[in-house]
Parts: C-alpha cells; sequence; structure tokens
C-alpha cells in the first residue's frame, strides 16, 4: 500500500550546464512541490502505513530547511558560492547540481535515511520511501526511485555532503537532530497507549 504527503516550499538556484540559457545563468526561483510517497506491507495499530503526524517531525523540518533559502552545487564557482553564503542566511550546499532530478533524489536520500533511523512505536511495518515527485512548475517534476538513489552515474549521496547554513540549522526543532542522524543516533516515534487490544 502507498501513502502520498505533499510538502511545499520557495527556493533559489543556478542549473549550471543545462540547455536553456536562462536557467544556467541566472539565479531562479520556483515554488516547489514535493510529492512524498511511502510504501508498507502492513498496517500500524491505528490501520496506517505511517501516521501522516508522524511526518511532520524529523522529515518535514529537513524539507522545509529548502524553503526562502538558495541551493548551490558544491563544485560551482567559487566566488558564487562565496555570494551565496554572504547575502543569503538560508542556504544548502549540495554536492550534485539543484535540479528538479536531483532534488527528487535528495529528497528522497533524506526521507530514506530518517526512516532508517527512527524506530517505531505503533506496530510499523516495513514502511519505506516508494518514490518521491518534484514539481518545479505546474507542467514539470522530476520522479525518483530507489535505483535512482543507488545510481553512481546520478552521483554518490552521503549525509556529510549536504550541508545546512547555520539559519537554516537553528529554525530546526533540534539544531543537533542532523549532526545526530549523521552519526547513526536513533530517533523514537512517540509511545503510543494502546486502547483496544488487537
Amino acid at each position: 500500500m502507498l501513502i502520498r504527503k505533499l510538502f511545499k516550499f520557495e527556493n533559489a538556484h543556478i542549473v549550471r550546464n543545462c540547455t536553456s540559457d536562462r536557467c544556467k545563468r541566472s539565479i531562479h526561483g520556483h515554488s516547489y512541490k514535493v510529492e512524498l510517497l511511502l510504501k508498507a506491507s502492513k498496517l500500524d495499530h491505528g490501520q496506517m502505513v505511517y501516521d501522516f503526524g508522524l511526518l511532520k517531525g524529523l522529515i518535514k523540518d529537513i524539507f522545509d530547511s529548502f524553503d526562502h533559502a538558495i541551493c548551490f552545487w558544491q563544485h560551482d564557482d567559487l566566488e558564487y558560492i562565496q555570494a551565496c553564503q554572504k547575502f543569503s542566511a538560508r542556504w544548502v550546499s549540495l554536492p550534485v547540481s539543484p535540479s528538479a532530478e536531483q532534488f527528487s533524489r535528495i529528497f528522497f536520500f533524506l526521507a530514506q535515511q530518517i526512516l532508517a533511523s527512527t524506530e517505531t512505536q505503533n506496530g510499523e511495518g516495513d514502511v519505506e520511501v516508494y518514490s518521491v515527485i518534484v514539481h518545479e512548475t505546474d507542467t514539470g517534476y522530476a520522479q525518483s526511485f530507489i535505483e535512482d538513489i543507488e545510481n553512481e552515474q546520478m552521483g554518490i549521496l552521503r549525509l556529510d555532503e549536504i550541508i545546512f547554513s547555520e539559519q537554516v540549522q537553528s529554525e530546526w526543532t533540534d539544531p543537533f537532530m542532523y549532526d545526530k542522524l549523521k552519526q547513526g543516533f536513533k530517533f523514537q516515534n512517540p509511545s503510543v497507549d494502546l486502547q483496544v487490544k488487537i
């Protein structure tokens, strides 16, 4: 079974080496919509794949990190990177170019890492990320699956190569959550008081 949660954010970028002259030479922004699709072969005690309320925690904090931020590729021009960091308090440095395709991989990877580091408390089963769809415009989107995350040709993704500005980190519910995630810390979902024994 699949469930879908929609996230929205505003973001600016340059996509180097693309065909469109406007995209590769000028900072521009989009109103992004990110669809996170989770799958499981069993339901939890509440008869859900994964409680939507749980997606308002770590995953929402991480996805919200991209809102009103500028994203740049770590291999872009050093002067441009320094200007992004100087003139924007909210920025995200990525090991890949911030195209819609790579954004879908980044969000898949981040959600996957958070789920793998979360200890569930309500009988959840084999919940995992099925797919992520990133709408960059009303007419165009990119969709990634697990094989895209593992595809070395598209770029290796590692937590320590996705860097969030100090301002972004300070706005997280737990300012140290990303460090904890990188260190293999186990996050615990809230415990549940079962009203009816199953």
